[in-house]
């Protein structure tokens, strides 16, 4: 979900607040009329925040994301409700033995939408899988993956080309067991080559950006920042007109002013109501909740590369030392687990039941003589602006992190700053202690194992916030990338989970439930265990 730099920030972690609450709803009232004047069939979504883009090649963040999946489509899908793959605008693939080709053969008729600007002259072919796979820039792109948008497929492809005009393969320049996931994400959404082309015509090469236009099951309206996005069903969609007239995400950064309008119907759909909403929600009859064990991690990230945490028995003292069920019981209350590893308990390959630091400060203080860590010691301990489905509550959850410190005699100066500069700081290494958190892509694994723990991510910029490095580790999810079968990647993933908990780089806190609160009448709405908010087959009873 929960990643990311320059600007665009991180997928999962992004998010901005630029004005307050009351001035969102009055402008957005002003752009809209009041909810039971509004044409049938529209529904509102209160959403938590402004999306950096609405163009895949742009877009880091679960917001835009989420904003991004109405317009466009993917080769293949995450089934409703799920992560399993399943087809969407590929029927069906092959993979070859040694799993480096794979072969998509693609829906035919398929509709690409149409603005004032824009009108398509042909369906969907091979040529716009193909440009959809190059570089950043919606200018021509073909096959130069020089600086391709997707730095993980970057280093995976070695060509994508065309048997025929429906017809794909993807060359491998190694196996990876999660290539359908990745590219079910999406960033990875199928655009229009023939658009970009038509924008570079004209000289308004911007466009392809600011006007989106794919081939899902609503197109682009309109976006003002901070305040909405509206879109209009798309009726030549591949599989049928949606059910909705119109969506519109209503952004709205607080939790308390969503489930306000939530209650006066300005919309019908709310993202993340905070867990102490939850009994109101569902005591009310004219209100729903709906819950999943989310692919979520909220964690303390230890900067290995300061001292004195480059002392794995400093770590495992922290470990010891915070009292993370009274953090669960504060900040989760009945809508988060304990997690012990880097992996979510709702991932299949989670080991971490298995593997656990008692809470235990006098064996923290001793670890921590034993270290040569003894009072007067300082830290900095940064914490997100606002609050998120990983981290309801971060400022209290890092109070309660330094009054569990501070009597082992580590003095804990906790610091915070806007989104933007405090992930900045996180990606850069400029943090000792760090609240943060991750929202998965994509189901599999390695988007955890790999992205926030691996070698390649301890580098300015990176992901690997604790900045910790170790071969074996690196070697063992390298490994579980090349093996399709998955009882066998899970045992090494155990593995790694086993070598993760032994050097104790984060002290993970909390995997949350995703919660979404509805109108009684909102109809066929699936939650997603990537927290995603899919209206594809929404509607609106009466």
């Amino acid at each position: 979900m929960p990643t990311p730099l320059p600007n665009p920030l991180p997928a999962r972690s992004f998010g901005r607040f630029r004005c307050p609450g009351l001035v969102v709803a009055l402008v957005f009232a002003a752009l809209l009329p009041a909810a039971p004047a509004m044409a049938a069939g529209t529904l509102v979504f209160c959403s938590e925040d402004s999306p950096e883009t609405l163009s895949p090649p742009l877009a880091a963040s679960s917001v835009a994301m989420d904003a991004i999946r109405p317009i466009f489509d993917t080769l293949v899908a995450f089934a409703p409700g799920t992560t399993d793959i399943v087809p969407s605008l590929a029927t069906h693939w092959s993979i070859s033995p040694d799993g480096r080709d794979y072969t998509f053969h693609l829906r035919e008729g398929v509709a690409f939408q149409a603005s004032e600007a824009f009108t398509p002259t042909r369906a969907m072919d091979a040529a716009d899988v193909i440009f959809s796979f190059g570089g950043p820039e919606g200018g021509e792109r073909g096959d130069d993956y020089e600086e391709f948008r997707d730095p993980g497929l970057a280093a995976l492809l070695e060509s994508v080309t065309s048997l025929d005009d429906h017809t794909v393969r993807f060359r491998l320049k190694r196996s990876d067991a999660a290539l359908l996931a990745h590219i079910a994400m999406p960033v990875n959404s199928i655009l229009s080559a023939e658009y970009s082309h038509r924008m570079l015509q004209q000289g308004t090469p911007e466009r392809f950006h600011e006007r989106p236009i794919g081939t899902g099951p609503f197109r682009f309206v309109d976006f003002r920042q901070d305040v909405a996005i509206r879109y209009q069903a798309f009726g030549d969609h591949w599989r049928g007109r949606p059910k909705l007239d119109a969506l519109v995400f209503s952004i709205t950064p607080t939790a308390s002013a969503r489930l306000q309008k939530l209650k006066a119907s300005e919309c019908q759909v709310s993202a993340t109501p905070n867990p102490g909403e939850i009994a109101g929600i569902a005591a009310d009859p004219s209100l729903k909740l709906f819950s999943i064990s989310g692919l979520s991690i909220g964690y303390l990230a230890i900067n290995t590369t300061r001292k004195p945490f480059d002392d794995v028995r400093v770590r495992r003292a922290l470990n010891m030392a915070i009292d993370r069920e009274a953090i669960l019981s504060a900040i989760y209350p009945g809508m988060g687990t304990r997690v012990d590893s880097p992996l979510p308990p709702a991932s299949w390959a989670s080991a971490g039941a298995a593997q656990a630091y008692p809470y235990d400060p006098e064996e923290a203080r001793r670890l921590l003589i034993e270290a040569g860590v003894t009072d007067g010691l300082k830290v900095d301990l940064w914490y997100p602006p606002d609050n998120r489905s990983y981290n309801p509550d971060a400022r209290r959850m890092a109070r309660m992190i330094a009054a569990d410190l501070e009597p082992l005699g580590i003095k804990v100066i906790r610091n915070s700053a806007p989104w933007e500069t405090y992930w900045r700081n996180l990606m850069n290494g400029e943090t000792t202690l760090a609240l943060a958190g991750w929202i998965g892509d994509n189901g599999d694994p390695d988007n955890f194992m790999a992205t926030l723990l691996a070698c390649s991510g301890a580098v300015r910029g990176g992901h690997n916030v604790a900045r910790w490095c170790d071969a074996v580790y690196d070697a063992l999810i390298e490994r579980a990338r090349q093996v399709t079968d998955r009882k066998t990647r899970a045992r090494i993933y155990a593995d790694a989970q086993a070598i993760f908990h032994e050097q104790a780089p984060w002290v993970p806190i909390a995997s949350p439930r995703f919660l979404v609160a509805a109108r009684a009448n909102v109809m066929n709405f699936v939650m997603n265990p990537l927290g995603f908010h899919d209206f594809t087959g929404v509607d609106l009873a009466e």
